[in-house]
């Protein structure tokens, strides 16, 4: 069965801010709000998490490392990654049902992570998928880019880590949410406030420069709670129409 992918915290910060309940990865539901079944049970690792089902301790590939992996949601094929393409400036314009969101992407600090997500986005993998996760305790994250709305989901090929070291999540960052070092696909998150307990685990990718009001609207709508207080299907129903990639020069 495929793993979510979660955004790992410590164990015992998890206990006390959940009142005893781990802080869940992923929120389950497959369908909108207004007809969502209930969440299925499954056991919740002891933090946040993201990707699909890969070993915790997935080797390094040379270079980028992209590599075909289970589950291919919707698969677009491998990212064909040059160092000149990828050194490409650009912003991703993404316009979502509660607004439009613009994150310039880090194209210089995370080359293969960026060059990843204008892959899919060009080929409108993310058109129709929706945000299945909001944390509102702890950390403070909005989860996207799962297809299949679970948490599980992956497109075909995972890729390593990559701008790790001092990495923070303040306010505005976008980042990747992974199943273990090195198993990054589709799956991302939004800092929409600052989250300092995240551990530099997960990849920052981007900074959102427009749109920081969407996030935290979404965030005010709060969540179902159903991976836990405060961790769980956010109430404002928040899906991708279309993602522009504006290179910058």
């Amino acid at each position: 069965m495929p793993k979510r992918q979660i955004i790992a915290l410590a164990a015992a910060v998890l206990a006390v801010a959940t009142l005893g309940g781990a802080v869940s990865a992923s929120a389950l539901p497959r369908t909108v709000p207004a007809a969502r079944p209930a969440p299925a049970a499954y056991a919740r690792p002891a933090g946040p998490a993201v990707q699909a089902a890969r070993a915790r301790n997935a080797p390094h590939e040379p270079g980028c490392g992209y590599t075909k992996a289970i589950p291919f949601d919707r698969y677009k094929g491998l990212p064909n990654f040059t160092k000149k393409k990828a050194a490409r400036p650009f912003v991703a314009v993404m316009h979502t049902t509660q607004g439009v969101i613009v994150v310039r992407m880090l194209t210089a600090q995370a080359p293969c992570t960026t060059y990843s997500f204008r892959f899919l986005a060009q080929r409108g993998y993310f058109n129709g998928t929706h945000c299945h996760r909001l944390t509102v305790k702890v950390i403070y994250v909005l989860q996207c880019g799962d297809p299949t709305g679970t948490g599980s989901g992956a497109p075909g090929y995972r890729f390593n880590d990559e701008n790790l070291a001092g990495a923070n999540y303040a306010a505005g960052t976008v980042a990747m949410a992974n199943a273990g070092p090195n198993t990054n696909g589709s799956q991302f998150f939004f800092c929409w406030k600052n989250s300092g307990k995240i551990p530099p685990d997960y990849t920052p990718f981007g900074t959102v420069i427009g749109g920081m009001n969407v996030l935290r609207k979404i965030a005010a709508g709060g969540d179902d709670s159903q991976n836990g207080p405060g961790d769980g299907y956010p109430h404002a129903y928040t899906g991708f129409r279309n993602i522009e990639i504006v290179f910058t020069r």
